[in-house]
């Protein structure tokens, strides 16, 4: 179905100011072949009940950057677990730019989705652990050097690693100055991983 460029239903009149967006037609609205309709449904949808799902679907569809940029600002005001889990599906997807939309939004969540974070570190496609490494925040994620120590130790993929290594550069403490010495060592003729933990022991012995 089609709605009327700028307006989602109930919009008219006084009623329609006060009314509570009908969850029907706006998941329809977020079909619709029009970008606005689906840009203003992203907007509207926000305010009802269960939404997530909805936004999400049609998140790892769309194709125009600004409904893309409508539904983020949605799922972000939504107070759902399930939108991380759908913020972190989309890490899988083929889709780069929706990648790192998704990565920059689950960055904004709360310090209550760390569980799921810290069980992306363990994913078994490596890229996905890259990503959940980029997401890492110290100031949302208080744990976050001791989880990229355990990268460091355990994960055996050189890239995760030096991801991980690249943060602790920012977030190291003591603690990483011997996991990032035997970093060195477990990735001795791997020339970038050489680098950025000698950064990151420089950075820390400066501290």
């Amino acid at each position: 179905m089609a709605l009327v460029k700028g307006k989602a239903p109930g919009s008219d009149g006084k009623a329609g100011r006060n009314a509570v967006p009908d969850r029907g037609q706006l998941e329809a609205a977020l079909e619709d072949a029009d970008a606005a309709v689906r840009r203003h449904a992203a907007r509207q949808i926000a305010g009802c009940p269960h939404a997530a799902a909805p936004l999400i679907g049609r998140l790892k569809r769309e194709q125009d950057a600004a409904v893309r940029e409508a539904i983020l600002h949605a799922l972000l005001r939504l107070n759902d677990p399930s939108v991380a889990v759908g913020l972190a599906e989309c890490l899988r997807s083929e889709d780069a730019a929706l990648r790192n939309e998704a990565i920059e939004a689950m960055k904004r969540l709360g310090s209550d989705r760390a569980p799921l974070l810290r069980s992306l570190l363990g994913d078994p496609d490596p890229d996905v652990r890259i990503f959940a490494v980029n997401i890492l925040d110290s100031e949302r994620y208080p744990e976050v050097e001791n989880w990229l120590i355990e990268v460091i130790e355990r994960d055996p993929h050189v890239n995760v690693c030096a991801t991980a290594a690249d943060v602790l550069c920012e977030v190291g403490t003591e603690a990483a100055i011997d996991p990032l010495l035997r970093l060195q060592a477990r990735f001795a003729s791997e020339a970038y991983i050489q680098f950025a933990a000698s950064l990151a022991l420089k950075r820390i012995r400066e501290i």
